[in-house]
């Protein structure tokens, strides 16, 4: 892939932006068993999953910067300033057409952008998502709610220049620092959520809930994990980090665990309330609880098998109560998805008691270093 924001020298997020695809493949499956094989993982690795090089992020982060009627939409550059990014070729086609439309709408509305080094204005990012469906999540992220009468009242126009703007909301987040959403969500539209399906299951998104960024590549990295677990046959599973509950649901709807009791865990309220919204019906069950707090560690019950999907720091406290069940519980299996492969080595690290038994990676970032590695561990006799 080619880019030419990249061969300007105004974007260098793809830091590997130029490289030969297969190149960057082979590359990461390299460091990812270097990395690993320190840590004691020694296993035939599957052939690495790949997906499109160009237009497959179904998540556009937008931030906002320029002036009122003259907006910049994309990222902002080290003195704050905003970088114009809208023909990025990363996006679905969807995405691709709807990013423009945001510089658009956002002019016609003349919403103040947030300027960094002044420290005014309200707009500082435009979140969309996009589904299968060809519906959009629109989220408006400001440091205040002065224009939410505004947007209120400009619905009509905002699904006009945003053709399948399903869901729209503002997010307010009033601190002058680098954090991307606040905690408060004020659903502007009738729809709250916005249906995603993937394979057989249809997750619903909430705002604020994670989502995967490559539809493709995450697609086969469900069906991975299923067939993994399927071939284990367990009577329980217990999904942590589960977010939507794509794990847990994937497991839900294959025929050969029915039966199977299949619960969930994760902090995020909002992306609980998707994953209960999308189980109904099926054998999944989904509870909100803080993994980091040890209170926690003592309460969760224990199953055959534990899915887990941490963010990028990794288990913490998480690793040890895993190695203490190895040696107590009838927890004998674990299906280890991370995002970050250090973090993933210091976890395996504080695991003695775990052997690896199958390794997959999926290039769910192409153009970056970063990849997601899924692992099966198996309890040491």
């Amino acid at each position: 892939m080619l880019c030419d924001y990249f061969d300007a020298g105004v974007c260098g997020s793809c830091t590997l932006m130029g490289q030969p695809y297969p190149t960057q493949v082979l590359a990461k499956q390299a460091r990812c068993q270097q990395v690993l094989s320190r840590a004691g993982v020694s296993v035939t690795w599957k052939d690495p999953v790949t997906g499109p090089e160009s237009g497959f992020r179904n998540k556009a982060k937008l931030a906002i910067g320029g002036k009122r009627g003259a907006v910049t939409v994309g990222i902002t550059d080290q003195s704050g300033h905003g970088v114009d990014l809208r023909h990025c070729g990363l996006y679905e086609p969807d995405l691709a057409q709807a990013v423009p439309a945001v510089a658009k709408l956002v002019n016609e509305l003349k919403m103040v952008p947030y300027d960094i080094t002044g420290r005014r204005g309200e707009l500082k990012f435009v979140l969309l998502t996009s589904s299968p469906t060809g519906e959009l999540m629109v989220r408006f992220v400001a440091r205040s709610r002065a224009d939410e009468a505004l947007l209120r009242s400009r619905l009509p126009r905002i699904r006009k220049r945003i053709p399948g703007a399903r869901v729209v909301t503002l997010n307010v987040q009033p601190q002058h620092k680098a954090v991307l959403e606040g905690d408060q969500e004020f659903v502007l539209s009738q729809e709250s959520a916005l249906p995603f399906p993937i394979n057989d299951v249809e997750l619903q998104l909430h705002p604020g809930a994670f989502l995967q960024t490559n539809k493709a590549v995450a697609a086969e990295l469900y069906r991975t994990a299923t067939r993994w677990i399927v071939g284990l046959q367990p009577r329980e599973v217990l999904d942590l980090f589960c977010g939507v509950g794509a794990f847990a649901l994937h497991l839900a709807a294959h025929p050969k665990l029915a039966g199977t009791h299949i619960r969930g865990v994760d902090v995020s309220q909002p992306a609980v309330r998707a994953a209960q919204a999308a189980s109904a019906g099926s054998a999944a069950e989904f509870t909100t609880a803080d993994l980091t707090d040890p209170a926690t560690l003592t309460e969760l019950p224990l199953s055959e098998v534990v899915v887990i999907n941490p963010p990028r720091r990794g288990l913490g406290e998480l690793a040890g109560w895993l190695e203490r069940s190895a040696r107590k519980s009838h927890v004998r299996h674990v299906l280890y998805s991370s995002c970050s492969v250090p973090s993933l080595a210091r976890d395996l690290a504080a695991m003695p008691s775990w052997r690896v038994t199958k390794a997959r990676m999926f290039d769910m970032f192409p153009h970056t270093e970063h990849q997601e590695v899924l692992l099966l561990l198996t309890r040491k006799s």
